[in-house]
């Protein structure tokens, strides 16, 4: 199948072309013409399916074929730089139809509160906006969405993960009720079902790979002391020439020191985390986009909707607290068909955890003993115990402890 077989307006097509999409993949082949045809839908897809172009295409269709006379589409994301990516890849879609965007998030000056503003009032055609900013415009009284037709909700299982579930329920109300309702995310848990079942009407559910890493992806985990991560790290930057990698830290402080100790070994290195404003982290994504660094450091901020092609390598320094989000941590290589390799790093304190990570992917991942110039490591054992404090660079699993909001 290509894109021409989705009946697609041929202004859309041409924008497919000069981008270099030919093929429909399967999320986008099974949600296109459900969602043309008016229905609500949930999309369940691995990162890096192309979500994104499976609802933006039929709804900038339906903004050509049949205009709009204010804010035709609402998209909610998470975090500032998806919606970001998304108002780019309108941009890029819809290059040749006229069909206008706005991303909407916090961390700008008064200048682009004031655009954001005259968007919400006099309406371009697709907002894309995280849930605080876009509350902070309602609460002062003059966002229209009268004419609202569609609502698309994408990763949504990680705005639930980040608090935003009284917010999304907030914005919902203030909604036409007669609309076309979309979520998109990578995962199902029963919160997501459970959000589906208040907002949409009868809807079809389109599943492909659930909570299974790419198939191009070659994984490999390395049992080691904390101690000897540093080290292996440099050890695997140096072992072949990568022009672009991505190495995950769980907290902050642990990036700011990688960063540093690779800046000293000699790699052309940056780092990404809450640290930084909005425009330093696009900024730093632009020069490692560019090559201009070929190593990136970076919290979980980047672990989803950041799409950069040609990814080779993604370090995971610590095993991630949610089992989820390894996925998507992986899921920055092997995108759309290529091929990519993921290597994680695993303590004697995170191997049970890694343990739960094969559960949910439903594989053993490949373990490798790491060089013997680094000493002695650890015997893999998934049924040791848990360090009783908690260990360096991950959060603590206290139950009943409520995510923080970011805008």
């Amino acid at each position: 199948m290509t894109f021409k077989d989705l009946n697609l307006d041929q202004r859309l097509l041409q924008g497919l072309e000069a981008i270099g999409f030919e093929e429909p993949t399967p999320i986008q082949e099974q949600a296109i013409p459900q969602i043309m045809a008016g229905m609500d839908i949930i999309g369940c897809a691995q990162t890096g399916t192309g979500k994104t172009a499976a609802f933006l295409l039929p709804v900038i269709h339906d903004i050509i074929n049949h205009g709009s006379e204010g804010i035709a589409a609402l998209v909610i994301v998470p975090t500032r730089e998806l919606a970001i990516q998304i108002d780019q890849q309108v941009e890029g879609l819809g290059y040749f139809t006229g069909v206008s965007s706005l991303a909407i998030y916090g961390g700008k000056d008064g200048i682009s509160f004031g655009q954001e503003k005259q968007a919400l009032t006099d309406g371009a055609d697709i907002i894309i906006a995280t849930p605080g900013r876009l509350i902070a415009h309602l609460n002062l009284g003059y966002v229209n969405f009268d004419h609202l037709r569609y609502l698309i909700l994408d990763e949504a299982d990680r705005m639930l993960d980040m608090g935003f579930a009284e917010d999304i329920e907030r914005i919902v109300g203030m909604l036409p009720p007669k609309r076309t309702n979309l979520l998109f995310s990578a995962t199902m848990p029963p919160n997501i079902r459970k959000l589906a079942r208040q907002i949409m009407d009868d809807p079809a559910e389109i599943n492909i790979a659930l909570s299974k890493p790419a198939q191009g992806v070659v994984q490999a985990a390395f049992p080691v002391y904390e101690k000897q991560k540093n080290d292996l790290i440099i050890h695997l930057l140096k072992a072949r020439p990568l022009n672009s990698v991505i190495i995950f830290c769980s907290t902050k402080k642990a990036v700011g020191e990688l960063n540093r100790v690779l800046q000293k070994a000699g790699f052309k290195v940056g780092a990404i985390s809450s640290d930084l404003d909005q425009q330093q982290r696009e900024e730093m994504l632009t020069r490692f986009k560019n090559g201009q660094l070929n190593v990136l450091v970076a919290t979980n901020i980047v672990a989803r909707g950041i799409d950069i092609e040609g990814i080779e390598l993604v370090i995971n320094y610590d095993v991630p607290c949610d089992a989820e989000e390894y996925v998507h941590r992986i899921g920055r290589t092997g995108r759309a068909d290529a091929t990519g390799i993921a290597f994680t790093l695993v303590s004697p304190e995170e191997m049970r955890d890694f343990d739960e990570i094969e559960q949910l992917i439903g594989m053993q991942v490949k373990k490798v003993k790491p060089p013997a110039h680094l000493g002695e490591a650890p015997e893999y054992n998934p049924r040791a115990r848990r360090s009783s404090s908690t260990r360096p660079g991950r959060p603590g699993r206290g139950k009943g402890k409520r995510p923080v909001k970011r805008r």
